[in-house]
């Protein structure tokens, strides 16, 4: 047996990495601005992120068939505009702990998903390693709180099995086109969809006023705008190429180890306790991406 990480592994990992800091530092930012308010700024951001990088890089702009171009409009309207705000909404109401149980649902989906759209299939010892990680995100944020009403709950697992589902099949949807062309400039397409569908539904529910308010309370905002380089710019770069270098269902389950890395991270930065039940749930998480990553 040998240990064995691939391009795509590594991708998947600061993926998980970076979208952690992100998330953290979005529900930082959810305590003054509204769920569509998170999502159009993250999406604004992350734009100028990739428009910034392909100017610095001299990318040249790839031209993608009308097909492709298909492809990019709806996983950037199913994943973005739409699979974000579920999930920022699930964040909201749930906290990072619970949304973060509800989360495991991504990676079942990406199995699923990838079987019927693809034939693929990774190997049994790849599920057990994916069922470890699941199971200590499960143990490590398994924590109802009291503060919740059970309204509350209800609608935040379903707003976040609705976020998993969308995200999972929006990515899925770009893996064919990601094998011909580079990452960051699909990203752009994807994300630039997803900002103006997010500025037009802050226009419709709120108006222009509410828009401009948005703007500028947001780029006042550090949390909101580090988060956004970090959880949208960075993670979604990584995001992607991960899925384009490795098997999805392997990129999925070490994208799941983001949840472990806000329980680390919260240790670290926020002082909070390291319980016996926290080392449990860190342990196996690892343990289980060690076992994805031996042959």
């Amino acid at each position: 047996m040998e240990f064995h990480l691939n391009q795509g592994d590594i991708f998947a990992i600061l993926t998980a990495l970076f979208w952690s800091s992100g998330v953290i530092l979005f529900q930082v930012s959810g305590r003054i601005l509204s769920s569509l308010q998170i999502s159009l700024l993250k999406n604004i951001i992350g734009v100028i992120g990739f428009i910034g990088f392909l100017a610095v890089q001299g990318v040249v702009f790839p031209s993608f068939t009308h097909h492709e171009l298909w492809i990019l409009i709806i996983s950037g309207i199913l994943g973005v505009a739409v699979g974000d705000l579920f999930f920022l909404s699930s964040l909201r109401r749930l906290g990072a702990g619970l949304n973060a149980i509800v989360s495991t649902a991504y990676s079942p989906t990406i199995f699923l998903l990838a079987f019927f759209m693809f034939g693929e299939v990774i190997s049994l010892q790849a599920y057990f390693g994916g069922a470890l990680v699941i199971a200590g995100i499960i143990i490590g944020t398994l924590e109802i709180p009291k503060n919740q009403s059970r309204e509350n709950i209800t609608w935040g697992v379903l707003y976040g099995f609705t976020a998993q589902a969308l995200t999972a099949f929006s990515v899925l949807l770009l893996k064919p086109i990601m094998e011909i062309h580079p990452v960051v400039p699909i990203a752009l397409v994807r994300f630039s969809t997803g900002a103006i569908l997010s500025i037009g539904f802050l226009v419709f529910a709120k108006g222009l006023t509410s828009l401009r308010e948005t703007i500028k309370q947001g780029f006042k905002h550090p949390p909101l705008i580090m988060g956004s380089i970090l959880g949208t710019f960075l993670s979604v770069i990584f995001w992607l190429a991960g899925y384009k270098y490795t098997l999805a269902g392997r990129a999925a389950i070490y994208n799941q180890l983001a949840t472990i890395f806000i329980i680390l991270m919260a240790a670290v930065f926020l002082k909070e306790a390291m319980t016996r039940r926290k080392w449990l749930a860190v342990s196996c998480a690892f343990f289980g991406a060690l076992l994805v990553s031996v042959y």
